[in-house]
């Protein structure tokens, strides 16, 4: 069990990130290749009168300068939603088609106007300063709140009050009896701010097109590669999916932001089969900031409904997403789980919840690391701690009151969610020990000595992870060595290790015979990426059917192998053995002797291999609590966090080490958006004002404490493996941990709310107005 389930195997990929020998979308060059510059629009509203390229003719190194009409003339498609909610039954909304270089009218700043595409970068820099573009500029509107107000601008004619579509889920007759029955009510009023993935690595691609196949291959910096593909075939280039290679090499992060077809890439892979030459884009850090999909931005009034005891009643709340110009990938997504999650942990037995997807002339918004289920749970969260503090209830034992029981297992939500396992007050008060709550009171003194408001909150998540079906398989070379076939796709999560400590569990192989590969569509015969916490869950247990497959099969050649019937031949311990005997053959061996050239009956085949797959019928549900404590400086508003403390309930830990790095890393983008990450537009015009990391705040490791993380696992009923996602459950909590925390150490100065992000201006300003 050195390298099997539950062990805290260090990573197996990192000695190569660690000496440089990554191979990202940058580091890739091909054959006369050419560089290509997007140029943006400056407009948050405009139509575009004509595009002037004149000047760029006969510079130096220059290929092409092409515009949404040349890609229009060409008879390419535009990106479009990968799913509505009238594609699961639900109301009929207004599907967007964004073509990726604009035809006639841009409708954000930072929306794709002109590719210009050069020998060098240089070039197509120089080159894109001289193109000329006439705007008429249009009334904008950035809000979500502005946007359906009357006689707000119109993003399109037909998307009345710039309303997609608007979701309702509970029963608004049972809510509204609840509140008209309630001891007490609480209400707030929350503005869930808009955000940037940021991932280490800037999005890029290289476009190639083979004359003599007629095949396109795309170089990316994405999360699923074949999701990839299937857009550029049906939507972007309409051939079959079988003329498109599309290939991730190392991916420096995703977080959801990277999980669909983006304009650059429908625009490289035309590019070179136009120039006939690949084309390759790599966005600077402001041209991904002006770019990039983003996260979050809804607006919500939400109130609460409470006994004389406590016992919640009633939860009702009306939320706006703001989902910018357009619908794109899962970017109805966040809008669902934000309301199917309403109520979170907690026994409500009246909700009544209802969001809409709002357009503004702002970027599009996809699922950010959560995907409305830090929108839900902020909400909840939020509303708890206003209530304590309005009924002098303890937070914690408010919290414990209210939770879903054990017993109560599987336990049906109002919003269509069933809950298969969970025990929440143990993982509560673990946490609590761990934080050390009953010794605050010594803490906060200390820090009133220093000058200093010292606060703190403890709060509870769940998560719905793991969606799809999903295909891997485990193929033998004649060496004996074992190669993973991941429909999956790592990206920062460790797979390399832990799907090797998997295997090498199940199989009896050691790590080092186990190699991982994934993320090339001519390689992997299909596979849905990695996104939602789906990867140990649901390719999880596709590998453990294609580890059981591989048993199946080497029983047989074993058999054959030891002049035995297969019905008299036991595995384990990595070893094939005719049961009630010493005779045995190693897996490796047997794998080895697959191979060989003759004397293999027809009906084994050649090469010793399983594939297997699962389909999550239903999610699982990790859930943990989460305790912050902070010191506020109230002559600067300035933050410090002093504690943090989890306890999650992810059902089978894989790797306890993998799975503590995937919640401090949420944790930190948590804490991002709650006191620095923002991405600011003018009220007025549009203009994007957090453009570079001067204006956009990043969380920093001077930011964190030590985090501390333990497990109170409950398996999971939903996959044969018992696990839980891990990947999302920091960001969900964190950000309500860390501002129930500052409003705590601001009450005593009479500050009742505190918005996103809580940077030390506004803190200060909310001391001031207190």
């Amino acid at each position: 069990m050195q390298f099997g389930i539950g062990q805290s195997v260090t990573r197996k990929e990192d000695p190569r990130f660690l000496t440089g020998r990554g191979q990202y979308v940058s580091d890739i060059n091909l054959a006369n290749q050419t560089h290509a510059v997007i140029i943006y629009s400056t407009h948050a509203h405009a139509e575009i009168k004509s595009i002037d390229t004149a000047a760029t003719e006969g510079l130096p190194g220059i290929v092409a300068v092409l515009t949404g009409r040349d890609y229009a003339a060409d008879g390419l498609g535009p990106v479009t939603p990968e799913m509505m909610p009238e594609d699961m039954g639900g109301p009929k909304g207004y599907r967007t088609a964004h073509m990726p270089l604009a035809v006639d009218r841009v409708r954000f700043v930072g929306e794709r106007v002109v590719v210009v595409i050069a020998q060098t970068e240089a070039q197509a820099r120089d080159a894109a300063d001289l193109v000329s573009i006439d705007y008429s500029e249009l009334p904008a509107v950035v809000q979500a709140a502005d946007a359906v107000a009357d006689g707000a601008p119109q993003i399109y004619e037909e998307a009345a009050n710039n309303t997609s579509f608007t979701l309702r889920m509970g029963n608004a007759e049972a809510a509204e009896k609840a509140f008209e029955q309630a001891h007490h009510i609480t209400r707030v009023s929350i503005y869930n701010n808009r955000l940037n993935a940021m991932t280490m690595e800037p999005r890029g691609c290289i476009g190639d097109y083979d004359r003599g196949t007629e095949r396109f291959t795309l170089y990316t910096s994405t999360q699923n590669v074949h999701g990839v593909r299937h857009g550029l075939s049906h939507d972007i280039l309409h051939v079959p999916e079988s003329d498109i290679r599309v290939v991730a090499r190392d991916v420096g992060g995703g977080f959801g932001m990277k999980t669909h077809v983006y304009p650059e890439e429908a625009i490289v892979v035309w590019a070179a089969r136009r120039v006939e030459r690949p084309v390759k884009w790599i966005g600077s850090r402001s041209d991904v900031l002006l770019g990039d999909d983003q996260g979050r931005d809804q607006t919500v009034d939400a109130e609460l409904a409470l006994d004389g005891d406590g016992k919640f009643t009633g939860l009702r709340w009306k939320a706006y997403h703001n989902v910018g110009a357009y619908i794109e990938g899962a970017g109805a997504v966040p809008i669902l789980f934000s309301l199917k999650l309403a109520q979170t942990v907690y026994d409500v037995p009246a909700v009544d919840v209802m969001s809409s997807a709002v357009f503004t002339n702002t970027p599009p918004t996809v699922p950010y690391r959560g995907a409305g289920r830090p929108e839900a749970v902020y909400i909840m969260e939020r509303l708890i701690d206003t209530a304590a503090y309005e009924m002098g209830i303890d937070r914690a034992e408010l919290r414990r009151k209210n939770f879903i029981q054990p017993d109560q297992m599987p336990f049906d939500t109002n919003t269509g969610w069933t809950y298969d396992t969970g025990n929440y007050a143990a993982a509560l008060d673990k946490c609590l020990s761990q934080a050390d709550w009953e010794g605050y009171e010594t803490r906060q003194a200390a820090s009133a000595a220093a000058g200093k408001q010292r606060g703190r909150a403890v709060v509870y998540y769940v998560d719905n992870t793991g969606i799809f079906n999903e295909r891997m398989e485990i193929r033998f070379d004649p060496s004996g060595t074992a190669t993973i076939h991941a429909g999956t796709m790592n990206h920062g999560q460790g797979h390399e290790t832990s799907y090797a400590q998997m295997v090498s569990g199940w199989l009896g192989i050691p790590m080092e015979n186990i190699r991982l590969a994934q993320a090339d569509t001519d390689q992997i015969t299909i596979g849905r990426g990695t996104y939602a916490s789906r990867s140990m869950m649901v390719g999880g247990s596709a590998l453990r059917a294609a580890a059981d497959d591989v048993i199946d099969r080497g029983k047989k050649f074993a058999a054959h192998f030891l002049e035995a019937d297969a019905a008299d031949i036991d595995f384990t311990d990595g070893k094939f053995v005719i049961a009630g005997t010493d005779k045995e053959m190693p897996i490796g061996q047997v794998a080895q002797m697959s191979y060989i050239p003759v004397g293999l009956p027809a009906e084994l085949g050649v090469g010793l291999q399983g594939d297997g797959a699962f389909a999550a019928a239903v999610p699982s549900f990790p859930n943990g609590c989460h305790i912050c404590e902070v010191e506020v400086d109230p002559d600067t508003g300035a933050v410090t966090i002093e504690r943090y403390s989890v306890v999650d309930d992810i059902g089978t830990v894989i790797n306890p080490m993998l799975a503590q790095g995937q919640i401090h890393g949420g944790v930190v983008q948590g804490v991002g958006q709650a006191l620095v990450e923002d991405m600011a537009y003018d009220r007025e015009n549009g203009q994007l004002l957090s453009g570079s990391l001067m204006d956009y705040g990043v969380p920093r490791a001077d930011m964190m404490p030590d985090i501390l993380v333990d497990f109170s696992p409950v398996e999971s009923l939903s996959n044969p493996i018992g696990v839980k996602g891990v990947g999302e459950g920091g960001t969900v909590a964190g950000t309500p941990a860390v501002i129930n925390a500052i409003v705590d150490a601001l009450a005593p100065l009479g500050v009742t709310d505190i918005g996103l992000p809580a940077t030390p201006e506004k803190v200060w300003q909310a001391i001031q107005s207190a």
